[in-house]
C-alpha cells in the first residue's frame, strides 16, 4: 500500500467515525430539546450504504495509486464540508431531526436548500476517482441518487411547516 493511499483512506474512515460521534451528541441533544426524527426507516439502509461505499475504497483502492489532481478537488469538498458543518453547528446531524425553530439560512443554506447532500453527491463521486475507481463512482452515485430521492422526499415534507411562505 502507498502512503497517500494509506492517508487518504484512513482520512475517510476516521473522519466517517467522528461524524458519527458528533452527529450522535448533537441528535442526542436535540431530542432532549423537544426535537423529533423522521424517516428513521431508512436510516440503517443509507449507513450501509455509505459503509459499503468505503469497504469497496478499502477493498478494491488499497493497492492503487492516489491522482493528486482528484484530491484537490477532494480537499476542496473537505473546506465546503467546514462550511456546512460550520453554519449548522449543533443541528448538524446523519439523521433527519425536525426542531420547531426557524431553518438555518446562513452559510451555504443562504444559496442551497441542501448542500450537505451536494457535497456528499460530490463525494461519492471523488473520492473512488482518487484511486482510480470508477465503477465505485458510478455504482455509489446511483445508489445514493436512489437514497437522496427517499430522503429528501421525507425531510421536505417534514420541514415544510417550518419554511417562510
Amino acid at each position: 500500500m502507498q502512503t497517500a493511499t494509506l492517508l487518504f483512506l484512513g482520512f475517510i474512515i476516521l473522519q466517517r467515525l467522528s461524524e458519527l460521534v458528533i452527529a450522535r451528541r448533537n441528535t442526542e441533544r436535540l431530542l432532549s430539546q423537544g426535537a423529533y426524527e423522521v424517516g428513521a426507516a431508512h436510516y440503517p439502509v443509507m449507513v450501509a450504504m455509505h459503509s459499503a461505499w468505503i469497504a469497496s475504497l478499502v477493498i478494491f483502492g488499497y493497492d492503487e495509486a492516489v491522482s493528486f489532481g482528484w484530491l484537490a478537488g477532494f480537499a476542496i469538498l473537505q473546506i465546503f464540508r467546514i462550511w456546512i458543518l460550520g453554519s449548522l453547528g449543533s443541528r448538524w446531524t446523519t439523521r433527519i431531526i425536525i426542531l420547531q425553530e426557524p431553518l438555518i439560512v446562513r452559510g451555504p443554506y443562504k444559496y442551497l436548500s441542501h448542500p450537505n447532500y451536494v457535497l456528499v453527491v460530490a463525494e461519492i463521486i471523488v473520492a473512488p476517482m482518487v484511486l482510480g475507481l470508477v465503477w465505485v463512482a458510478l455504482i455509489f452515485t446511483v445508489l445514493n441518487a436512489a437514497m437522496l430521492w427517499a430522503r429528501i422526499g421525507v425531510e421536505h415534507k417534514a420541514l415544510a411547516p417550518l419554511r417562510p411562505n
